[in-house]
Protein backbone atom coordinates (compact mmCIF):
# COMPACT_ATOMS: atom_id res chain seq x y z
CA UNK A 1 0.00 0.00 0.00
CA UNK A 2 1.11 3.48 -0.70
CA UNK A 3 1.97 5.61 2.26
CA UNK A 4 1.53 9.13 0.96
CA UNK A 5 1.53 10.75 -2.63
CA UNK A 6 3.16 13.79 -2.83
CA UNK A 7 1.75 16.12 -6.04
CA UNK A 8 3.12 18.67 -7.46
CA UNK A 9 1.51 20.78 -10.37
CA UNK A 10 3.78 22.53 -12.71
CA UNK A 11 3.40 25.45 -15.21
CA UNK A 12 6.38 26.18 -17.38
CA UNK A 13 8.87 26.32 -14.15
CA UNK A 14 10.78 23.16 -15.43
CA UNK A 15 14.06 25.13 -13.39
CA UNK A 16 12.61 24.69 -9.77
CA UNK A 17 11.03 21.34 -10.21
CA UNK A 18 14.11 20.44 -11.13
CA UNK A 19 15.54 21.36 -8.01
CA UNK A 20 12.34 20.22 -5.76
CA UNK A 21 12.09 16.58 -7.31
CA UNK A 22 16.08 15.88 -6.29
CA UNK A 23 15.49 17.24 -2.84
CA UNK A 24 12.39 15.00 -2.80
CA UNK A 25 14.30 11.60 -4.05
CA UNK A 26 16.38 10.83 -0.61
CA UNK A 27 13.33 12.30 1.72
CA UNK A 28 11.16 9.65 0.89
CA UNK A 29 10.67 5.83 1.55
CA UNK A 30 9.78 3.05 -0.84
CA UNK A 31 5.93 3.17 0.12
CA UNK A 32 5.67 7.01 -1.26
CA UNK A 33 5.04 7.97 -4.58
CA UNK A 34 5.27 11.38 -6.50
CA UNK A 35 3.24 12.36 -8.73
CA UNK A 36 3.91 15.69 -11.60
CA UNK A 37 0.57 17.10 -12.97
CA UNK A 38 2.38 19.15 -16.52
CA UNK A 39 -0.66 21.94 -16.66
CA UNK A 40 0.08 22.36 -20.35
CA UNK A 41 3.06 23.86 -20.41
CA UNK A 42 4.46 25.80 -22.94
CA UNK A 43 8.10 24.85 -22.75
CA UNK A 44 9.61 21.34 -22.80
CA UNK A 45 8.74 20.56 -19.26
CA UNK A 46 7.50 16.96 -20.31
CA UNK A 47 10.42 15.92 -21.95
CA UNK A 48 13.14 17.09 -19.27
CA UNK A 49 10.68 15.18 -16.88
CA UNK A 50 10.59 11.48 -18.32
CA UNK A 51 14.32 12.25 -18.95
CA UNK A 52 15.64 13.39 -15.96
CA UNK A 53 12.62 11.57 -13.11
CA UNK A 54 11.83 8.44 -14.87
CA UNK A 55 10.59 7.46 -11.10
CA UNK A 56 7.51 9.79 -11.00
CA UNK A 57 4.49 9.41 -12.32
CA UNK A 58 3.80 12.10 -14.84
CA UNK A 59 0.03 13.12 -16.28
CA UNK A 60 -0.11 15.51 -18.58
CA UNK A 61 -2.74 17.66 -18.61
CA UNK A 62 -4.64 18.91 -22.25
CA UNK A 63 -5.07 22.31 -20.85
CA UNK A 64 -3.94 24.66 -17.72
CA UNK A 65 -6.89 23.61 -14.90
CA UNK A 66 -4.81 26.16 -12.73
CA UNK A 67 -3.84 25.33 -9.02
CA UNK A 68 -6.73 23.72 -7.63
CA UNK A 69 -7.91 21.49 -11.01
CA UNK A 70 -4.32 20.37 -11.67
CA UNK A 71 -4.56 19.37 -7.87
CA UNK A 72 -7.28 17.46 -8.20
CA UNK A 73 -6.40 15.82 -11.33
CA UNK A 74 -3.62 14.58 -9.50
CA UNK A 75 -5.32 13.06 -6.40
CA UNK A 76 -7.32 11.55 -9.22
CA UNK A 77 -4.43 9.38 -10.06
CA UNK A 78 -2.97 9.22 -6.10
CA UNK A 79 -2.46 5.71 -4.65
CA UNK A 80 -1.47 6.78 -0.97
CA UNK A 81 -3.46 7.17 2.33
CA UNK A 82 -2.11 10.95 2.65
CA UNK A 83 -2.27 13.64 -0.17
CA UNK A 84 1.28 15.64 0.27
CA UNK A 85 0.75 18.88 -2.29
CA UNK A 86 4.24 20.85 -3.06
CA UNK A 87 4.71 24.02 -5.03
CA UNK A 88 7.63 23.07 -7.76
CA UNK A 89 9.71 25.97 -6.51
CA UNK A 90 10.03 24.18 -3.12
CA UNK A 91 12.70 22.38 -1.81
CA UNK A 92 12.01 19.62 1.13
CA UNK A 93 14.69 18.75 4.13
CA UNK A 94 15.08 14.97 5.23
CA UNK A 95 12.21 14.11 7.51
CA UNK A 96 9.57 16.42 6.40
CA UNK A 97 6.79 14.22 5.09
CA UNK A 98 7.36 11.68 8.49
CA UNK A 99 6.92 14.47 10.62
CA UNK A 100 3.83 15.74 8.78
CA UNK A 101 2.50 12.12 8.73
CA UNK A 102 2.98 11.68 12.64
CA UNK A 103 1.11 14.94 13.48
CA UNK A 104 -1.37 14.35 11.65
CA UNK A 105 -1.90 10.18 13.33
CA UNK A 106 -0.88 11.53 16.61
CA UNK A 107 -3.42 14.86 16.91
CA UNK A 108 -6.91 14.53 17.33
CA UNK A 109 -9.58 16.71 14.77
CA UNK A 110 -5.95 17.43 12.71
CA UNK A 111 -7.95 17.22 9.12
CA UNK A 112 -4.52 19.33 7.19
CA UNK A 113 -1.06 19.83 8.59
CA UNK A 114 1.07 22.56 6.83
CA UNK A 115 5.20 22.88 7.60
CA UNK A 116 7.52 25.87 8.58
CA UNK A 117 8.44 26.88 5.46
CA UNK A 118 11.44 29.40 5.16
CA UNK A 119 12.59 31.54 2.59
CA UNK A 120 14.78 29.99 0.06
CA UNK A 121 16.65 33.27 -1.00
CA UNK A 122 17.20 33.87 2.76
CA UNK A 123 17.20 31.06 5.00
CA UNK A 124 17.22 33.13 7.84
CA UNK A 125 13.72 34.21 7.37
CA UNK A 126 10.71 32.48 7.82
CA UNK A 127 8.31 32.59 4.73
CA UNK A 128 5.49 30.71 6.34
CA UNK A 129 3.90 28.98 9.62
CA UNK A 130 0.59 28.61 8.34
CA UNK A 131 -1.74 31.49 7.15
CA UNK A 132 -3.76 33.93 9.02
CA UNK A 133 -7.30 34.79 7.82
CA UNK A 134 -8.55 38.25 8.97
CA UNK A 135 -12.05 38.84 9.81
CA UNK A 136 -12.78 40.09 6.33
CA UNK A 137 -11.34 37.16 4.14
CA UNK A 138 -7.97 39.24 3.34
CA UNK A 139 -5.03 36.06 4.03
CA UNK A 140 -2.09 36.40 5.15
CA UNK A 141 0.85 34.61 5.48
CA UNK A 142 1.70 33.70 9.14
CA UNK A 143 5.12 34.85 10.75
CA UNK A 144 6.61 36.32 7.84
CA UNK A 145 9.80 37.83 7.52
CA UNK A 146 9.84 36.73 11.32
CA UNK A 147 13.17 34.69 12.45
CA UNK A 148 13.23 31.37 11.46
CA UNK A 149 14.03 30.32 15.17
CA UNK A 150 10.89 31.98 16.09
CA UNK A 151 7.20 29.72 16.36
CA UNK A 152 8.94 26.80 17.03
CA UNK A 153 5.39 24.98 18.30
CA UNK A 154 2.54 22.71 17.04
CA UNK A 155 -0.60 25.24 16.79
CA UNK A 156 -4.19 25.22 14.77
CA UNK A 157 -3.96 27.75 12.32
CA UNK A 158 -6.62 29.39 10.50
CA UNK A 159 -5.25 27.83 7.08
CA UNK A 160 -2.75 25.85 5.78
CA UNK A 161 -0.38 27.24 2.97
CA UNK A 162 -1.05 26.01 -0.26
CA UNK A 163 2.62 25.87 -1.09
CA UNK A 164 3.45 22.37 0.92
CA UNK A 165 0.63 20.89 3.36
CA UNK A 166 -0.35 17.16 3.99
CA UNK A 167 -4.25 15.93 4.12
CA UNK A 168 -5.93 11.98 4.42
CA UNK A 169 -7.03 11.36 1.10
CA UNK A 170 -10.56 10.65 2.50
CA UNK A 171 -11.09 13.67 4.21
CA UNK A 172 -9.90 15.69 0.86
CA UNK A 173 -12.62 13.43 -0.81
CA UNK A 174 -15.33 13.87 1.51
CA UNK A 175 -14.49 17.89 1.03
CA UNK A 176 -14.77 17.58 -2.57
CA UNK A 177 -10.93 18.56 -2.90
CA UNK A 178 -10.07 22.13 -4.56
CA UNK A 179 -12.79 24.12 -6.03
CA UNK A 180 -11.79 24.35 -9.57
CA UNK A 181 -14.03 27.82 -9.46
CA UNK A 182 -10.97 30.40 -8.18
CA UNK A 183 -8.01 29.00 -10.47
CA UNK A 184 -5.04 30.71 -8.87
CA UNK A 185 -5.24 31.90 -5.31
CA UNK A 186 -6.72 31.52 -1.90
CA UNK A 187 -8.08 27.81 -2.80
CA UNK A 188 -5.76 26.57 -0.26
CA UNK A 189 -7.91 28.82 2.29
CA UNK A 190 -11.06 28.26 0.68
CA UNK A 191 -10.58 24.33 1.51
CA UNK A 192 -9.05 24.92 5.12
CA UNK A 193 -12.12 26.77 6.10
CA UNK A 194 -14.16 23.82 4.84
CA UNK A 195 -12.44 21.70 6.84
CA UNK A 196 -12.82 23.66 9.84
CA UNK A 197 -16.21 23.93 9.51
CA UNK A 198 -16.72 20.25 9.18
CA UNK A 199 -14.83 19.62 12.41
CA UNK A 200 -11.56 19.17 11.43
CA UNK A 201 -8.24 21.51 12.19
CA UNK A 202 -5.74 22.94 10.03
CA UNK A 203 -2.02 22.53 12.27
CA UNK A 204 1.12 23.87 11.81
CA UNK A 205 4.15 21.59 11.92
CA UNK A 206 7.60 23.07 13.24
CA UNK A 207 9.77 20.29 12.93
CA UNK A 208 8.63 19.81 8.76
CA UNK A 209 11.05 22.23 7.26
CA UNK A 210 10.37 23.71 3.53
CA UNK A 211 12.34 25.84 1.62
CA UNK A 212 10.31 28.31 -0.91
CA UNK A 213 11.27 30.54 -3.69
CA UNK A 214 8.82 33.00 -2.94
CA UNK A 215 8.54 36.76 -3.58
CA UNK A 216 5.49 38.90 -2.95
CA UNK A 217 4.52 41.13 -6.27
CA UNK A 218 1.31 42.07 -7.20
CA UNK A 219 0.23 41.79 -10.67
CA UNK A 220 -2.97 42.69 -12.56
CA UNK A 221 -3.73 39.17 -12.82
CA UNK A 222 -2.93 37.99 -9.20
CA UNK A 223 -5.23 41.02 -7.76
CA UNK A 224 -7.89 40.19 -9.81
CA UNK A 225 -7.92 36.34 -8.63
CA UNK A 226 -7.27 37.63 -4.53
CA UNK A 227 -9.83 39.89 -4.95
CA UNK A 228 -12.35 37.83 -6.46
CA UNK A 229 -11.47 34.85 -4.64
CA UNK A 230 -12.14 36.33 -1.28
CA UNK A 231 -15.24 37.23 -2.39
CA UNK A 232 -16.12 34.28 -3.34
CA UNK A 233 -15.02 32.37 -0.22
CA UNK A 234 -16.57 34.84 1.65
CA UNK A 235 -20.29 34.31 0.07
CA UNK A 236 -19.99 30.71 -0.33
CA UNK A 237 -18.39 29.81 3.36
CA UNK A 238 -20.98 31.80 5.19
CA UNK A 239 -24.04 32.75 6.16
CA UNK A 240 -25.73 36.14 4.79
CA UNK A 241 -26.64 37.08 8.54
CA UNK A 242 -23.22 37.02 9.29
CA UNK A 243 -22.05 38.92 6.09
CA UNK A 244 -24.47 41.72 6.85
CA UNK A 245 -23.09 41.98 10.55
CA UNK A 246 -19.67 41.68 9.03
CA UNK A 247 -20.26 44.72 6.75
CA UNK A 248 -18.59 47.50 8.37
CA UNK A 249 -15.50 45.71 8.30
CA UNK A 250 -15.66 44.52 4.61
CA UNK A 251 -16.29 47.97 3.83
CA UNK A 252 -13.53 49.18 6.07
CA UNK A 253 -11.38 46.58 3.81
CA UNK A 254 -12.34 47.79 0.40
CA UNK A 255 -11.17 51.06 1.73
CA UNK A 256 -7.97 49.70 2.39
CA UNK A 257 -7.78 47.81 -0.78
CA UNK A 258 -8.66 50.74 -2.77
CA UNK A 259 -6.16 53.02 -1.33
CA UNK A 260 -3.34 50.18 -1.88
CA UNK A 261 -4.46 49.78 -5.47
CA UNK A 262 -3.82 53.82 -6.02
CA UNK A 263 -0.75 53.79 -3.81
CA UNK A 264 0.68 50.51 -6.10
CA UNK A 265 -0.05 51.32 -9.55
CA UNK A 266 -3.17 53.46 -10.68
CA UNK A 267 -3.67 50.63 -13.49
CA UNK A 268 -4.58 48.07 -11.04
CA UNK A 269 -8.52 49.86 -10.49
CA UNK A 270 -9.72 48.21 -13.52
CA UNK A 271 -9.09 44.75 -12.38
CA UNK A 272 -10.38 45.78 -8.91
CA UNK A 273 -13.53 46.33 -10.94
CA UNK A 274 -13.73 42.88 -12.82
CA UNK A 275 -13.74 41.38 -9.26
CA UNK A 276 -17.41 43.02 -8.64
CA UNK A 277 -18.07 42.12 -11.71
CA UNK A 278 -17.35 38.24 -11.88
CA UNK A 279 -19.35 38.09 -8.96
CA UNK A 280 -22.01 39.85 -9.99
CA UNK A 281 -22.27 37.78 -13.43
CA UNK A 282 -21.36 34.11 -11.06
CA UNK A 283 -24.23 34.53 -8.60
CA UNK A 284 -25.82 31.07 -9.36
CA UNK A 285 -22.04 29.47 -9.32
CA UNK A 286 -21.87 31.17 -5.90
CA UNK A 287 -25.37 29.83 -4.66
CA UNK A 288 -25.37 26.32 -5.80
CA UNK A 289 -21.51 26.25 -4.28
CA UNK A 290 -23.45 27.04 -1.00
CA UNK A 291 -25.78 24.44 -1.35
CA UNK A 292 -22.64 21.95 -2.02
CA UNK A 293 -21.00 22.40 1.10
CA UNK A 294 -23.81 23.07 3.63
CA UNK A 295 -23.69 19.43 4.73
CA UNK A 296 -20.66 19.51 5.17
CA UNK A 297 -20.97 22.21 8.17
CA UNK A 298 -20.93 20.96 12.03
CA UNK A 299 -19.63 24.22 13.38
CA UNK A 300 -20.98 27.96 13.21
CA UNK A 301 -19.97 30.85 11.71
CA UNK A 302 -18.97 32.27 14.87
CA UNK A 303 -16.95 29.43 16.29
CA UNK A 304 -14.62 29.72 13.25
CA UNK A 305 -14.68 33.42 13.33
CA UNK A 306 -13.66 34.23 16.51
CA UNK A 307 -9.92 32.73 16.09
CA UNK A 308 -9.38 34.59 12.86
CA UNK A 309 -7.79 37.51 13.27
CA UNK A 310 -8.62 41.35 13.65
CA UNK A 311 -5.11 43.09 12.30
CA UNK A 312 -4.16 43.72 8.85
CA UNK A 313 0.26 42.54 8.59
CA UNK A 314 0.17 46.01 6.59
CA UNK A 315 4.50 45.82 6.96
CA UNK A 316 3.97 42.79 4.77
CA UNK A 317 3.17 45.71 2.09
CA UNK A 318 4.51 48.75 3.15
CA UNK A 319 7.04 48.23 6.24
CA UNK A 320 8.09 51.64 7.46
CA UNK A 321 6.13 54.78 8.44
CA UNK A 322 2.61 53.74 6.75
CA UNK A 323 1.91 50.95 8.24
CA UNK A 324 2.79 51.98 11.56
CA UNK A 325 0.25 54.43 10.64
CA UNK A 326 -2.29 52.28 9.66
CA UNK A 327 -2.03 50.20 12.29
CA UNK A 328 -3.09 53.03 14.73
CA UNK A 329 -5.48 53.57 12.27
CA UNK A 330 -7.12 50.61 11.24
CA UNK A 331 -6.69 47.95 14.16
CA UNK A 332 -8.77 49.81 16.65
CA UNK A 333 -11.36 50.15 14.05
CA UNK A 334 -11.48 46.50 13.08
CA UNK A 335 -11.11 45.15 16.64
Amino acid sequence: MVRASVIIVNFNQISHLKTCLYSLKDSLSKDDEVIVVDNHSLDSSSVTLLLLFPWINLIESEQNLGFGGGNNLGARYANGKYLAFLNPDTTVTPGWLDSLIYAMETTPHAGMVTPKIILRNDPTKINACGNNIHMTGLTLCRGVNKPERFYNCCKKVNAVSGAAFLIERDWYEQLGGFDEVFFLYLEDTDLSLRSRFAGRNCLFVPNAIIYHDYQLKLTQEKLFFLERNRYLMLLKNFHFLTLVLLLPALLLSEIITWVFVFLEDQKLWKFKIRSYAWVLRNRKVIIRSRAEIRPLRKLRDREILKSHVCTLAFEQLEPGLISTAAHLLFDPLFF
